[in-house]
């Protein structure tokens, strides 16, 4: 069964752990890398990879950490790995919609939109039939997936939030333009959610709430309403 944790989700910094049991896989390394050892007990040898969606520093800033005190490796696409200046030693290039085993599990990436050159989400397949689809970062995504039982999307803003801040002044129209264009707006991750469940869906996590324009028990009671599965805050 696949147990995820969140060491830090939003703009302050993202990380996360996967693990079915067999291996163990880190997406994303946004969070301070010694809080992450840490909390993991200084036990890396199950972790087969890192993914790393895109090089925004709330994404990525740790990876220089990750290179000098780990030998992790690190996956994602020539624009990101390039950005990060990743060597290609510990790096592997992931082509858009290929799969690729990496440890016990088949992660299959996917474009995304973001204001980035090469960002991915993520399909994630581990050998006893379970799928985790992660993304985040991304205005929408053109795409359905099947037999999810896992679910991390991004739940970033919700429009009116985003509007009242603005018109009060703590928001200016520049960020909220951008913030529109690159990040997913709750209706979107609830039709994006909506449209994805099946009745192997065990739970959903929502991440990379924004702190001011989000409703973190709303966004959560809604969903939960709609799925009728555990739904839990990163």
């Amino acid at each position: 069964m696949i147990k995820i944790t969140s060491f830090g989700s939003g703009s302050s910094g993202n990380c996360y752990l996967i693990d079915d049991d067999s291996s163990q896989l880190l997406i994303e390394c946004g969070v301070r890398f010694e809080l992450v050892k840490q909390k993991m007990r200084f036990n890396l040898s199950k972790v087969a990879g890192m993914l790393i969606t895109h090089e925004h520093g709330d994404h990525s800033k740790e990876i220089n950490k990750v290179l000098k005190t780990s030998a992790i490796e690190i996956y994602a696409s020539k624009g990101t790995i390039d950005a990060l200046k990743v060597p290609s030693f510990r790096s592997n290039t992931m082509k858009n919609k290929v799969p690729y085993k990496i440890g016990t599990w088949t992660v299959t990436p996917f474009d995304i939109k973001h204001d980035v050159t090469e960002p991915f989400g993520f399909l994630i397949d581990n050998q006893v039939g379970e799928r985790l689809l992660f993304l985040t970062d991304t205005k929408y995504s053109e795409y359905y997936f099947e037999g999810i039982t896992h679910m991390m999307v991004e739940a970033n803003y919700s429009i009116e939030s985003l509007v009242q801040r603005m018109q009060s002044g703590q928001v200016v129209a520049s960020l909220k333009s951008r913030v529109m264009q690159s990040h997913f707006e709750f209706e979107n991750t609830k039709s994006f959610i909506k449209a994805n469940m099946s009745d192997k869906l065990q739970e959903v996590w929502l991440i990379h709430l924004s702190d001011g324009n989000s409703d973190e028990a709303q966004f959560k009671r809604d969903i939960q309403a709609l799925t009728g599965v555990p739904v839990y805050i990163a």
